[in-house]
């Protein structure tokens, strides 16, 4: 029995035994085909390369999208709240600008107001930024989107600037005083005052020449300011609508759709491509009757349109034209402007009445009455029928105390923004250094020793005005058809481009011109909206 007990676990040890060699085996031979398996795997797919590359372009991407928001939010809110102001200081001296353009809205972006008490007086409580300007007349750009508040300026400045809304109506350099009226629509009990100051900047810009031709003033359309482009609005589409009007004969048609642009420099050029760019995407849609009788004039009395660019650049913008059927009259002078018609004479010496629906006149510039009174008070040193003569420093010639800057001006820079831009920027300058110079002399009036009053005149001989230099950015103009002409200084060289390339250049460059992030949103957005839904 205890025999039998044995042969059985011994038989039974030796079966565990053999199913343990067999496992083990069986495992040896599983772990050897997966290793054989996994030395036969190919290497991982480009799929997971690719997942990768978009996973992180994502992560980017968001942060970046993060980033420019909280940017944007940031520089926004910041502009929307300034900060506090420093009262006026009557131990400060005053600084008057009369005019909010170019040159005066340099000057007052660039002013380090904490050294004066500044005031500044203009009609208009605002900026207009003009080379944009023919957009805003045929509805591409929104009125508000190149306007910049004044006091939007001097609210972020150190130091309170007060901006009053009127018109100058004479200045006084004798007496020092500026006396201003206000010639708005509603008034209240006092509506003029005179206002003394210790220096006096005069940018009070120019009025539109127009050369003593009948009917000019009374008929035409100018494209200077604001209210000028919202005219020429809508008399454009009360001409179009007229034409519509049933039983309208096909000659008084083709007389209210032709329109008249007087002038072949940069306004005119940009007007008549908007113009033109108008009539392609928007009205050939709203009038398909009608679009293909809208004709459009330019007429210019030199020999060619925009002197002031490259000959490449000029035949460019003719040829463009002609392909856009806008044509161009040089060697063309206006004699007469009437109600329903213009009186050309051309280069043969023959005058001929051509009808037209509407005159838009961009030719020139004039000065205004205010400054022709000033030139008189200082005839001496004011002969230049043209404008204010000034010295190297923008001072004006026969006054220590005036200084004058933009279209004003008889100086030999053309009357541009960009001109007026760099006198504005060149006068804050200025400023800072006088304000310095008129401190260092107070001290030395009050010097208790010599060696300390020695060594303020020192201080005071080394302040130097440097002479106002124009640098030249170079030219820009949109002509239509997504099209842009640049005439640019690169290298010492004259770069000339035209094309679409040119025309994305030329909307970077406004967009960064403007004055504000806010304007720069407002621009961007109208062109998003006039290419997704039209004008």
């Amino acid at each position: 029995m205890s025999m039998s007990r044995t042969l059985v676990r011994s038989h039974v040890h030796v079966q565990k035994h053999f199913l343990t060699a067999s496992t083990s085996r069986a495992q040896s031979g599983s772990v050897a085909s997966t290793g054989a398996a996994a030395s036969q795997t190919p290497p991982p797919p480009s799929q997971g390369r690719w997942r990768y590359f978009l996973q992180t372009l994502g992560r980017v991407t968001l942060v970046t999208v993060v980033g420019a928001s909280a940017t944007f939010y940031y520089i926004a809110h910041k502009e929307k709240n300034p900060g506090p102001q420093l009262p006026f200081d009557p131990s400060k001296k005053t600084l008057v600008i009369l005019g909010s353009g170019w040159g005066a809205t340099s000057l007052l972006k660039g002013l380090d107001t904490s050294d004066y008490n500044t005031i500044v007086v203009s009609p208009k409580n605002f900026f207009l930024f003009t080379p944009l300007l023919p957009s805003v007349a045929v509805g591409t750009l929104n009125a508000r989107s190149i306007l910049q508040p004044t006091r939007y300026l001097t609210r972020h400045k150190q130091r309170q600037v007060l901006v009053i809304e009127a018109e100058a109506k004479e200045v006084d350099p004798v007496n020092k005083t500026v006396t201003l009226s206000d010639d708005s629509e509603i008034r209240g009990q006092i509506s003029s005052t005179t206002i003394p100051y210790d220096y006096l900047v005069y940018a009070v810009g120019a009025e539109t020449q127009t050369f003593g031709i009948p009917g000019v003033k009374e008929h035409a359309c100018f494209m200077k300011e604001l209210h000028d482009a919202e005219k020429m609005q809508g008399r454009f589409l009360d001409c179009v609508e007229s034409a519509a009007f049933p039983g309208q004969s096909d000659e008084e048609k083709d007389r209210l759709l032709h329109m008249v642009v007087v002038g072949g420099g940069p306004t005119g050029i940009e007007l008549s491509g908007e113009l033109r760019d108008f009539l392609e995407e928007d009205l050939k849609s709203w009038y398909p009757e009608l679009a293909s009788r809208i004709r459009i004039t330019l007429v210019e009395a030199l020999p060619s349109v925009l002197p002031s660019f490259s000959k490449e650049l000029i035949a460019y913008t003719e040829r463009t034209f002609k392909e856009s059927d806008i044509d161009i009259l040089t060697k063309t002078m206006v004699r007469k402007v009437n109600e329903k018609s213009v009186v050309l004479k051309g280069p043969d010496g023959v005058e001929r009445e051509v009808p037209c629906g509407m005159v838009v006149w961009a030719a020139g510039n004039t000065s205004r009455q205010i400054t022709r009174d000033l030139m008189a008070k200082l005839s001496e040193d004011q002969t230049n029928k043209r404008g204010i003569t000034v010295d190297d420093h923008l001072r004006m010639k026969g006054s220590r105390d005036i200084f004058a800057i933009g279209d004003c001006t008889a100086s030999s820079y053309a009357p541009t923004a960009q001109v007026a831009s760099q006198q504005g920027s060149y006068l804050s300058r200025v400023f800072k250094l006088l304000a310095k110079k008129d401190q260092l002399e107070a001290d030395l009036s009050h010097a208790e020793t010599s060696k300390e009053a020695e060594k303020l005149k020192k201080q005071v001989d080394k302040v130097k005005l440097k002479p106002f230099h124009y640098s030249h950015q170079g030219s820009l103009a949109y002509i239509g058809s997504d099209k842009a002409i640049a005439d640019l200084p690169i290298f010492g060289r004259e770069w000339t481009s035209g094309g679409v390339a040119t025309f994305m250049f030329w909307r970077s460059a406004y967009l960064s011109t403007l004055f504000s992030l806010r304007n720069r949103s407002l621009v961007a957005g109208d062109w998003m909206r006039v290419k997704l839904w039209g004008r």
